[in-house]
């Protein structure tokens, strides 16, 4: 008789192989999504404070500081507060990605992303889910922005559609840095770490731009940077949908400000592009 082999417990508790495809991937991204988005509805204050810092720099910004800034020749509050609008949307946009950092560095300090490893599922759909959960939260703190705008006296001048295709642009560019954000979580040992990290790259972005002041009143070298960042295109393609932009104005004769719609789209998918390969990558040697 030959003797018969029975499989090594070893054999038996192999990990999962991760499965692949793009409809597998997503499907398993979907669930990882509704995951965090339970999740953060059981933490209503995350939303609650998320909100109520952007509403408290409308306020600052258009009854504080807005009869003292010239927007066009025109020094009025109601003019300054149009043109302001774009810039506080665009930065509650990006800086909603220190959260989504923080948030990825959180699962992995506790060791929630060696549990997902474990499970048979596309290995980006974890950072994935979670940078659309991100999204999805962005953008309900976006609606009740806007309407907080609107009763401080904004208002859009153009379509329907022009608007909603301004707002898209704004959200675009809010999931690409949400990529950079989850980069940050990855690379950092506590979440503290990545709320802080997630932070220092994000006043320079936002506050060398075109969102609070126009860029023809800075020094040489800071006006060039501003008008070539991707966050003033984004600013300035969301102004233009508007129909936010002062009478008689004439954009900088760079590029992007010249087609800010085109340069806010090709700036947010590169980044995309740049930003999620790279967190995949970390992602797997963090896990591997």
């Amino acid at each position: 008789m030959t003797p018969t082999t029975t499989p090594s417990a070893t054999q038996g508790l192999a990990a999962p192989r991760p499965r692949g495809g793009i409809v597998q991937g997503a499907g398993d991204s979907l669930v990882i999504a509704k995951r965090n988005l339970i999740r953060m509805s059981r933490i209503p204050e995350m939303i609650i404070f998320g909100v109520i810092q952007p509403v408290m720099f409308v306020v600052l910004f258009s009854y504080v500081f807005g009869g003292s800034i010239s927007v066009g020749g025109n020094t009025s509050p109601a003019a300054y507060r149009e043109f302001l609008m774009a810039g506080i949307f665009a930065q509650t946009v990006t800086f909603a990605t220190a959260g989504a950092g923080a948030g990825i560095a959180d699962d992995m300090h506790k060791g929630l992303i060696d549990r997902f490893r474990s499970l048979p599922m596309a290995r980006g759909a974890v950072l994935t889910g979670r940078t659309l959960a991100d999204l999805v939260q962005t953008t309900l703190t976006l609606v009740v922005l806007a309407v907080v705008a609107l009763l401080v006296g904004w208002r859009t001048h153009t379509s329907i559609g022009e608007v909603l295709a301004g707002f898209a642009l704004l959200l675009l560019l809010g999931y690409a840095f949400s990529w950079i954000g989850a980069l940050i979580g990855l690379s950092v040992c506590t979440p503290e770490a990545a709320t802080s990290g997630g932070l220092i790259w994000l006043f320079p972005l936002t506050f060398i731009s075109n969102a609070f002041v126009p860029s023809d009143n800075m020094p040489a070298f800071l006006r060039h940077i501003a008008e070539w960042n991707p966050f003033s295109a984004t600013v300035q393609a969301a102004r233009e949908l508007f129909g936010n932009l002062p009478p008689g104005y004439e954009a900088p004769a760079a590029w992007p400000m010249q087609h800010p719609v085109w340069a806010s789209v090709l700036w947010s998918l590169l980044i995309i592009a740049v930003f999620r390969t790279l967190s995949v990558r970390k992602y797997r040697s963090a896990t591997a």
